[in-house]
């Protein structure tokens, strides 16, 4: 495939900046996208190279990309497709450094994924392998024919490995997923725990298998020993696990489809009057219409899309629980939320869920540590009818996980909150919704809510020791390092600025919420 193939498909709407019939004549060997600043180390001869600009500003000098472009050049990169998301177009610095080093430059418009682009390249090398002997430092023909066969056949991950590696002696190699599960694994490579998977996956020598697809969804391709393979030979097989890949993304695509339509009939307030329709929708995802269920929401980042792939391979490590994952209608952007079918009826279930997830939870974030994830888990509801309400108690969990802050310090105690959880006052008040919680400190504090008043701030720190030493006068008093006639006398004044009696403990209970929802 050469360079003014990927300007003749009208689904791409590429444009050409800048290249003359020499440089659109190149053949494109591979794709990689990129970011970086300098990225000729990791690019091999004849690649095309896919960048969204990330790592220039308008602010930048020439001399940025002029390294930048000129890295290419030494790589022997054919070609750079330059994505117009980041900047609303091209800067005119890169268009003319690619022309002063001779590499051609396109520009991608914002309605076409890199992904696109990568496939329309691959399918084009694997869809007909061309029947030609292959270029240096490829996998050899009859190879990718067989390949290409099992690609089309539907494969398991395993064989279509094991194959792509044959002609190498059968190295152990792996290939894994973003948080160290083993999607397939060569019959001379050992099982590989979940923890040391995981650090495999950040290693020098593990090479990612889809650079297109989120964090969270990435494979990887491992090999734990060295071979003499060159770099080319390894792109191509990660290329083939990629394949399979995107045609397992299809499919979860799909799935998700089927769950959001699960969720909007899960929410709506006639959902436990139809539960005829709730067992088909159950169903359509694979979940039976007699599990324990379980309802988990995660909440990226607005801008971010990357939730749902999150989520999902969060719950892959359940080895014993279906899922269907989607999207809420009414929830916020950014959310994800997951229906999960315990199967087995233990009143541990969710105790297990839980537990799996926040010891998942470190590694998943570090896949892209600029976006926090939060996450609530309900508590298991027995029947169909039952799932409105987990619902709402995961989400009320996970507005606690994204309130709750550990003492004296700004950051979550936990990205995690499962509703067990709760267990007082504190803990159950950071679920409610923060300007609930801040018109209810208000109210009930009254005039000393304004805590801009000196008076005020000394009557509350005053009211703070004296509930958390359960109303002890002397405790309090020698806390403060006041008398105690200091002591009655503010605890007086409380009561008349609040309208509340401290003898008595539901109103201690108010003013102790209230000093908790400020």
């Amino acid at each position: 495939m050469h360079v003014e193939d990927l300007l003749r498909l009208e689904s791409l709407g590429l444009t050409l900046l800048w290249g003359d019939r020499p440089q659109l004549t190149r053949e494109i060997t591979g794709v990689t996208a990129t970011d970086l600043e300098d990225p000729g180390r990791f690019l091999q001869r004849g690649e095309l190279v896919l960048s969204g600009l990330v790592w220039w500003a308008p602010a930048d000098d020439e001399a940025k990309a002029e390294r930048f472009v000129a890295a290419l050049e030494e790589a022997g990169a054919v070609a750079l497709l330059a994505g117009e998301e980041t900047h609303g177009g091209v800067p005119e610095v890169l268009v003319e450094a690619c022309r002063q080093h001779g590499i051609a430059i396109l520009s991608v418009p914002v309605h076409t994924s890199f992904r696109a682009v990568t496939d329309t390249v691959y399918l084009r090398q694997w869809g007909d392998l061309s029947r030609r002997p292959a270029a240096p430092y490829a996998l050899p023909e009859n190879v990718r024919a067989e390949l290409s066969r099992l690609l089309a056949d539907g494969t398991d991950p395993d064989t279509l490995l094991t194959r792509a590696v044959a002609h190498l002696g059968t190295p152990p190699a792996y290939v894994l997923s973003a948080t160290g599960r083993t999607i397939a694994r060569t019959p001379t490579a050992p099982p590989l725990p979940v923890r040391r998977a995981a650090e495999a996956v950040t290693a020098a020598t593990t090479l990612s298998v889809d650079p297109d697809a989120s964090a969270y969804a990435q494979w990887h391709l491992h090999l734990p020993e060295p071979v003499e393979t060159p770099p080319r030979m390894l792109h191509e097989i990660a290329e083939v696990m990629a394949q399979h890949r995107r045609a397992s993304l299809r499919r979860e695509t799909t799935a998700r489809g089927r769950a959001t339509d699960l969720l909007a009939l899960i929410d709506t307030p006639s959902s436990a009057a139809a539960p005829a329709a709730l067992g088909r929708a159950l169903e359509a995802c694979g979940l039976p219409d007699q599990d324990p269920y379980t309802v988990i929401t995660v909440k990226g980042t607005a801008t971010d899309d990357g939730t749902l792939d999150a989520l999902t391979e969060a719950l892959h490590h359940l080895t014993d629980c279906g899922f269907a994952v989607g999207r809420l209608p009414t929830g916020e952007p950014g959310e994800a939320t997951a229906v999960i079918g315990t199967r087995t009826r233990t009143d541990s279930g969710t105790d297990t869920i839980a537990t799996t997830l926040k010891n998942l939870w470190p590694t998943l974030q570090s896949r892209n540590a600029k976006v926090p994830l939060h996450a609530g888990i309900s508590t298991p509801a027995t029947t169909p009818q039952n799932l409105k309400g987990a619902l709402t108690q995961a989400r009320y969990a996970l507005t606690a996980a994204r309130s709750r802050r550990a003492p004296g310090t700004e950051a979550p105690t936990s990205n995690l909150t499962a509703i067990e959880d709760l267990t007082t006052l504190d803990a159950l008040l950071t679920g409610i919704p923060a300007d609930v919680r801040t018109a209810f400190g208000i109210h009930a504090l009254g005039p000393l809510a304004d805590d801009t008043n000196p008076s005020h701030r000394m009557l509350l720190e005053t009211l703070d020791v004296f509930l958390t030493y359960n109303g002890s006068w002397a405790r309090t008093a020698e806390a403060l390092h006041l008398h105690v006639n200091t002591v009655h006398y503010r605890i007086q004044r409380v009561e008349m600025l609040t309208g509340r009696d401290l003898a008595r403990l539901d109103h201690k209970l108010d003013l102790k919420a209230a000093l908790l929802c400020r």
